[in-house]
C-alpha cells in the first residue's frame, strides 16, 4: 500500500498547525480529552486502522480544539513563542500568532468547508484573534488591537501563489494536520500498534500508537485517537520518555461533522479597524521578526553563523533518532561569548539558560536542553541537535568524524 499517498489523501482538507515545525502538549489532561470508559469497538490491526484515515473523505467540520504545548523552554525563550498578546510588525499579520501554538495552552474555534474555506479563532477571554481562508482571500482580526490584516492570492503559480497557499493553509488547525505529519514521519524506525480505544469529543475512537524501535530518543509514543466511524484523528498525543505531561497534546473538544454555515467565512473588516495589506505571497508586515531559531539571538551569530546557515552539514543517524550537525565555520566559541564584556544581555541569558557544560572526544561546549530537543554547542562552534537524549547527543558528537 502507498501508505504516504494515501495519508496525504486523508488529510488533504487539513489545515496545517504551526507547531513546529514542529513540535509542539499539556498541562495537565483537560476533562474533554479524558477517556470516559474504554467502548467496546470491533478489533482491527493497526494496518486497518491506517487504511481507515486514508481513505476518511471528511471535508466539512466545525466545533473546539485545545492544543497544549509543553517543550520544556527556558522561560526567556518560552516568551518569545507564547506571550504578548501583540501581534508580529504592529498590525494583525498571523506570523507571531501562529507560532504561540508552539508554547502552552491556547483554546480554538475551528470550522472548515473543503480546501478553499477554513476559520481559526484563537480564544482568550473576551478577546479574539480570527484567521480566516475563503477562496482567494484570507483575513486576520485582532479584537483587543483592532487590527485586521488582509491578503489576496496573486495567482496559483509562481513563489507568490506558493507562499499564498502556506499563509492560506494555516487558517484552520485542526488535529488531523498533526496526525498527518507524524504518520509521515513513520518509517523504518517506528513500530505501529493499536492502543485502547477511548472517547474524545464524545465520539468513540480508536488510538494508533506509534513508538520509536530503538532507544535514543527524547519521545517514547504519539498516540492517534481516529473517529471510528469515519476515521478522521480527533486527537493526537506525543509523550516524553521522561513521563510526565505530554508534551504534544491537539484535539477536539468538541465536534461536528456538518456542512459549516457559509457565512460561517464571510468577513468584513470592522469600522475603525486598521487594514494591513500583505504583499502578494503573504510576506506583510512582520515577516522580518519571525522566530528563526538559535541564529536569531543577538550576539550569537559567531557560534551559530547567522541567518545565513544553509542548514545541517550532516545527519547522523535517522527516524526518532537523528541528529543534525551544523557547521558554522564562526572561527568563535562559547568561550569568546562567555569573556566578552561587550556581548549583548541576551546572549548571556541564552548562555546562561543552556545548562551543563560537557567535554569529550569532540572538545568541549554546553548542552541547550529542553523537553524535547537537545543541542550540543561545541567551544569551536560546531552544533548537534536532534530529538534524542543528552547521552545519545555525546555518544554521536564523539564518534562523529
Amino acid at each position: 500500500m502507498a501508505t504516504n499517498d494515501k495519508t496525504r489523501k486523508a488529510a488533504r482538507y487539513a489545515v496545517p498547525v504551526a507547531v513546529a515545525g514542529v513540535a509542539a502538549a499539556t498541562v495537565a489532561m483537560v476533562p474533554a480529552f479524558a477517556n470516559a470508559g474504554s467502548p467496546e469497538l470491533p478489533q482491527v490491526t493497526a494496518q486497518q486502522l491506517i487504511e481507515k484515515i486514508a481513505a476518511s473523505d471528511v471535508q466539512q467540520f466545525s466545533g473546539s480544539a485545545k492544543i497544549t504545548t509543553d517543550l520544556g523552554l527556558p522561560s526567556f525563550a518560552s516568551g518569545l513563542l507564547g506571550g504578548g498578546g501583540g501581534v508580529a510588525g504592529g498590525s494583525a499579520d498571523p506570523q507571531e500568532k501562529l507560532a504561540q501554538l508552539a508554547n502552552g495552552t491556547h483554546t480554538l474555534r475551528v470550522a472548515a468547508d473543503g480546501p478553499d474555506r477554513q476559520k481559526l479563532t484563537f480564544v482568550d477571554g473576551k478577546d479574539e484573534y480570527s484567521l480566516i481562508h475563503n477562496g482567494a482571500e484570507v483575513w486576520a482580526y485582532d479584537s483587543k488591537a483592532n487590527e485586521v490584516w488582509h491578503e489576496k492570492d496573486a495567482g496559483a503559480g509562481g513563489e507568490a501563489g506558493r507562499d499564498h497557499r502556506k499563509t492560506a493553509d494555516r487558517a484552520g488547525a485542526s488535529p488531523q494536520q498533526v496526525a498527518k505529519e507524524v504518520l509521515e514521519a513513520a518509517g523504518p524506525t517506528t513500530e505501529i500498534s493499536v492502543g485502547e480505544t477511548a472517547q474524545v469529543a464524545g465520539r468513540d475512537a480508536y488510538q494508533l500508537v506509534l513508538k520509536p524501535k530503538h532507544g535514543g530518543s527524547t519521545l517514547s509514543s504519539a498516540k492517534i485517537a481516529v473517529d471510528a466511524q469515519n476515521g478522521v484523528p480527533l486527537r493526537v498525543q506525543v509523550l516524553s520518555v521522561e513521563g510526565g505531561k505530554p508534551i504534544l497534546d491537539a484535539g477536539f473538544t468538541k465536534v461536528d461533522f456538518a456542512k459549516p454555515a457559509a457565512d460561517t467565512f464571510a468577513f468584513t473588516a470592522p469600522k475603525g479597524a486598521k487594514v494591513t495589506e500583505g504583499a502578494p505571497g503573504g510576506r506583510g508586515p512582520g515577516h522580518e521578526k519571525e522566530f528563526k531559531g538559535l541564529e536569531s539571538f543577538p550576539g550569537l551569530e559567531a557560534v551559530t553563523g547567522g541567518a545565513g546557515a544553509d542548514g545541517p552539514s550532516k545527519v547522523i543517524g535517522e527516524g526518532w533518532s537523528a541528529i543534525a550537525r551544523i557547521d558554522t565555520g564562526a572561527g568563535k566559541g562559547l568561550k569568546d561569548i562567555e569573556n566578552d564584556k561587550n556581548a549583548p544581555k541576551e546572549a548571556k541569558q541564552f548562555l546562561d539558560s543552556l545548562g551543563d557544560k560537557v567535554k569529550g572526544s569532540f572538545g568541549e561546549g554546553r548542552i541547550f536542553k529542553t523537553r524535547v530537543v537537545n543541542a550540543l554547542i561545541t567551544d569551536d562552534g560546531r552544533v548537534y541537535a536532534g530529538a534524542v537524549t543528552k547521552d545519545a547527543l555525546l555518544k554521536a558528537a564523539n564518534a562523529d568524524k
